[in-house]
């Protein structure tokens, strides 16, 4: 047994196996930016990690683009945020990331849910569990594991791989999902997922409790 917190969250081998989706790890999400998100640097450390171990096989980036075609609200935050849209280097993903993004897809998106875009749903269902890494905590990575949820995924939350607007706010995103425990989520650091592999048949997880 691994132990993380208070609840347990059993992970079965089966012969499928686990996503990690990468959301909006892009320039303007960087520390200075107009959407900087603190913790950034450490986020990214943290998916490097991820992907260098190669754990998991499966990864999709997103990117977050502005729709040209904004209906409702959307064309107010558009006009809000027009000139972080209009910069070409703003939407990039972080260079840190680039070497990666060959290897791997990317996806575009112009809502704040990942699970909208198509090839992600499909994916994130075939997979063993969705690992959730990558920024805003408070929007785009709250919304898209609540679609997950909603589309019966098995997500784990990386707590160190996720930034958000503050760190009040990321930790408060944090105690949301994981009320969806255990059943639903369960949270652990990268460390204690790259710890996780075992030839047992099954694996117990503590989820945090709050």
């Amino acid at each position: 047994l691994i132990l993380f917190s208070r609840r347990i969250f059993r992970m079965e081998q089966n012969n499928s196996s686990d996503l990690l989706l990468v959301i909006d790890m892009q320039n303007v999400y960087t520390k200075g930016q107009e959407w900087a998100c603190k913790g950034i640097e450490h986020a990214s450390a943290s998916i490097l990690r991820l992907l260098n171990s190669q754990k998991t096989k499966q990864v999709i980036f997103t990117q977050y683009l502005a729709t040209e075609h904004p209906d409702g609200v959307r064309k107010e935050y558009n006009k809000v945020n027009a000139a972080v849209n209009s910069d070409p280097w703003l939407n990039e993903m972080m260079p840190e990331f680039l070497p990666w993004v060959k290897t791997y897809p990317v996806f575009t998106k112009s809502v704040y849910s990942s699970f909208a875009i198509p090839e992600v749903v499909k994916a994130a269902k075939k997979a063993r569990h969705l690992v959730i890494s990558g920024v805003v905590a408070e929007c785009c990575v709250l919304s898209t594991v609540l679609s997950a949820i909603d589309a019966g995924c098995k997500v784990i939350y990386l707590t160190d791989a996720v930034a958000g607007l503050s760190e009040v706010s990321r930790k408060e995103t944090e105690n949301i999902i994981s009320y969806f425990a255990p059943l639903h989520t369960v949270l652990m650091t990268t460390e204690e997922y790259l710890l996780s592999d075992t030839p047992k048949s099954h694996l117990c997880y503590k989820v945090s409790g709050h």
